[in-house]
């Protein structure tokens, strides 16, 4: 018997033609609905599998349609960051959301990284978490599952600041209870064989997602959110285009 179709729906605020433009340009075997505001835009003809679902709150509607099983999976995409992730932690019933992000540098080499939100991650069991969790994203996409563990300085570093030492010490139990790798600060040196690499804290990881992406030639793929029971690929509203994470959604699909 033949597999059914699966769905995944994109939200679109600003940018709608790059959005559009990225949904049409989905060449794996799916369809795709768009969420957005009446009047923002249509969809070129050709494009059979990409059509519209206009509401006043676009938001609320891809999330809603997402719980409710009428899509499979759901991409960000423009809409706004505060409204769309609202919506889904109280959707989701979760008091905070946990994403991975799949990064590439400037170079084309690709790896998975977390924590990217400044909220996420803080902890140790959060990050042993968020471990085993990348190890299986990494799995499907078929990069390495060795685990790099960045600190806030090198062995050197001890004693030069309590919060230094606090993230020395944490980064090796992290390593040593998630069977990775502690990398001090080197991420220059993690990336050489790592397919996931965990940051010292949400804000740190955020920094890095945000240099890599915005002044280092680097791209952000989308952040799958994976501390709810549905598949949502988180992305920037900067990002060029949205083709890769809507192809990091159906391949979690799979």
């Amino acid at each position: 018997m033949q597999a059914a179709v699966k769905t995944i729906g994109i939200g679109i605020g600003a940018d709608a033609e790059k959005v559009i433009d990225s949904a049409c340009r989905v060449h794996f075997p799916c369809d795709i609905v768009c969420y957005l505001r009446p009047g923002t835009a249509k969809i070129p003809p050709g494009h059979p599998r990409v059509r519209m679902a206009e509401s006043g709150a676009p938001e609320s509607a891809l999330v809603s349609d997402l719980m409710a099983g009428v899509i499979d999976a759901a991409v960000r995409g423009t809409l706004p960051a505060n409204a769309t992730l609202q919506a889904l932690k109280v959707a989701a019933g979760v008091d905070h959301l946990e994403r991975i992000a799949l990064l590439e540098t400037a170079g084309g080499k690709k790896f998975l990284f977390a924590p990217v939100g400044i909220d996420e991650g803080w902890t140790v069991s959060d990050k042993l978490v968020l471990i085993r969790k990348g190890r299986e994203i990494a799995r499907r996409f078929g990069l390495p599952e060795k685990v790099g563990v960045l600190s806030g300085g090198r062995f050197g570093d001890v004693g030069r600041h309590t919060l230094v030492d606090r993230s020395l010490a944490d980064a090796e139990l992290v390593a040593k209870l998630g069977d990775a790798v502690h990398y001090e600060i080197l991420i220059e040196d993690a990336i050489e064989s790592c397919g996931l690499i965990i940051a010292p804290d949400g804000i740190s990881g955020n920094l890095v997602f945000r240099t890599l992406a915005f002044l280092g030639a680097g791209h952000g793929h989308g952040a799958p959110v994976v501390n709810i029971d549905r598949i949502f690929v988180d992305t920037s509203r900067a990002s060029p285009d949205y083709t890769n994470a809507l192809l990091l959604a159906a391949s979690l699909l799979e």
